[in-house]
């Protein structure tokens, strides 16, 4: 979606409250013994209450409000009979529609107690999501989304996972400019035009590279098997840079 007036801009900023809203409150509500259903339900309430559709539901027929996942799954886990634990390392991702406009956002959570390790990675994924989102504005190459996040991920000694990627959004879950890679590369030579909605989401991990699916044909598994965070938000390409319409309110 390109972005050509402030009702569009409006209704992108109320679904992208919304959804950040919802997973906030979700990761709040998260305890030990809860399954990932229980978790998804409070998203679906929550989501509905506010009038809008969960976006994998509806684009995909996911089995789910949001998509939960825990430890060794990395995307799209499915809200099911999982119980989280102590320790668990818990990634939400909530994207909804309202009125014809979406918006998408995701974060990974930690259940105390928290390893040493995790928390810096948490705080780094943080970061590498920043400084995505800081290469974002009219007429800056797509690839200098990547580049900077690949530079940032070599020089802390990270890995990036490699077949997931950034997209447009705004009038459907996935639209153009298709994929956007996170990760370094060659040849591509799209440029970001002014009111261009998309999702910046590194994938960061401590030794990972790739995502494989699981036998439920939507969870997702890192390979090599190693943690991976996730922070994910949509943004709004101005000529000063990235409006971010799924920020904290």
């Amino acid at each position: 979606m390109t972005v050509t007036n402030e009702d569009e801009l409006e209704g992108l900023k109320a679904i992208g409250r919304i959804v950040a809203e919802t997973m906030q409150a979700m990761a709040k509500a998260m305890e030990p013994g809860m399954t990932t259903r229980e978790l998804d339900g409070i998203g679906r309430e929550l989501l509905e209450r506010e009038g809008a559709i969960p976006a994998p539901e509806s684009t995909y027929a996911f089995p789910g409000a949001t998509c939960i996942s825990v430890n060794e799954e990395i995307a799209h886990g499915v809200p099911g009979d999982r119980v989280l634990a102590p320790g668990d390392l818990v990634n939400i991702d909530v994207s909804a529609s309202k009125r014809g406009y979406f918006a998408d956002t995701g974060a990974t959570y930690r259940m105390a107690p928290v390893r040493p390790l995790l928390d810096r990675l948490c705080r780094d994924g943080r970061k590498a999501t920043r400084i995505g989102i800081a290469q974002v504005a009219s007429g800056r190459p797509l690839a200098a989304i990547g580049q900077a996040i690949g530079r940032f991920a070599e020089d802390r000694g990270y890995t990036l996972i490699r077949n997931l990627a950034s997209h447009g959004v705004g009038r459907s879950l996935h639209e153009d400019p298709g994929e956007i890679a996170t990760w370094p590369t060659r040849g591509d030579r799209r440029r970001i035009t002014r009111g261009l909605v998309l999702t910046v989401e590194p994938f960061l991990s401590t030794g990972a590279l790739w995502a494989n699916g699981g036998a439920d044909g939507w969870t997702l598994y890192s390979e090599p098997c190693a943690p991976v965070v996730q922070y994910e938000h949509t943004v709004v390409a101005t000529d000063r840079g990235a409006i971010v319409v799924t920020a904290p309110g």
